[in-house]
């Protein structure tokens, strides 16, 4: 994925935490990067200690933070491996302002997080925290939901590592995807994995041109790898036709990806209606991480 030297994992002890928590050390371990793991007590959750005397205030902001570091570092304790060293970080505040605070301030190149928390799952939305840190990110975001092709009894082992073999890259020909298939090419030569590149026909004119029109997404689509690369890379090419969002996740899912890969617009592009993108379709439909890069 480029040139990653920070990586950024956000937990609040939620199952999709632990999750991102793995992917999280696998690129670290394959990138050989800087883990950085992230709690964020939340003290304004609890509106009624303000009523209560000044100095039992400031004891109860203690106790949790102090409970927050010891779960912290149990956590990391717990989930980390001999290989890589997390460096745990609480911060007390709002989770989503204090999660980005730390990306900025530590230059981080990459955020692994959960699409969601303790607060709750609801499939048709992402978690509020992961929705403003997918908005507002510096750098690109790792979402995970959960772990692929029903791999969860192999990824409760203690340090176990998630091995990415399918990365999947979602084409759409614009600008916006030019830096996400450099991550996409980065990570496939790390894990030596084997890249799809996927491009998806909306609106065909008429089924007389759909031969055409896929062969010449597919040639496309074979220009985008520089040939240094084919070389050393095991890339295939796939055309689908229908909604975007449909075809990536169920090619996903009918292929056992590991990880797709797509390219966003620049910061604030993702409010504009937000439920009617395909990334954030993708997140919420698919059955693997969704690595999002903005342009």
């Amino acid at each position: 994925m480029a040139d990653i030297r920070r990586i950024l994992c956000p937990t609040d002890f939620s199952e999709f935490s632990d999750i991102a928590f793995r992917y999280a050390l696998s690129i670290a371990h394959h990138y050989r990067s800087k883990l950085l793991v992230e709690h964020v007590v939340e003290s304004w959750q609890h509106p009624e200690a303000a009523f209560v005397p000044a100095h039992y205030y400031v004891e109860f902001r203690s106790h949790l933070l102090r409970k927050g570091q010891e779960e912290l570092h149990r956590f990391v304790k717990n989930h980390a491996n001999n290989e890589i060293r997390p460096e745990p970080v609480v911060d007390e505040g709002i989770a989503a302002d204090s999660i980005l605070a730390l990306a900025e301030a530590q230059e981080v190149d990459l955020i692994v997080m959960g699409t969601h928390g303790r607060r709750g799952f609801d499939r048709l939305v992402l978690g509020s925290v992961t929705d403003r840190v997918m908005r507002s990110a510096p750098c690109p975001v790792l979402a995970a939901s959960k772990p692929p092709h029903g791999s969860v009894a192999a990824g409760k082992e203690r340090g176990h590592i998630h091995h990415l073999s399918r990365i999947l890259f979602c084409a759409d020909f614009s600008e916006n995807s030019e830096r996400a298939l450099k991550y996409a090419i980065s990570a496939t030569a790390e894990y030596d994995a084997e890249l799809t590149l996927l491009h998806v026909l909306e609106g065909v004119p008429s089924p007389a041109k759909t031969e055409e029109a896929m062969a010449v997404a597919a040639e496309r689509l074979d220009k985008l790898i520089p040939p240094e690369r084919r070389k050393t890379l095991k890339i295939k090419t796939a055309v689908r036709i229908g909604k975007p969002y449909e075809q990536i996740v169920q090619f996903a899912g009918d292929a056992q990806i590991d990880m797709v890969t797509m390219g966003v617009r620049g910061r604030g592009a993702l409010d504009v209606a937000v439920f009617g993108s395909t990334t954030y379709r993708v997140m919420q439909l698919g059955s693997c991480p969704v690595l999002a890069v903005r342009s």
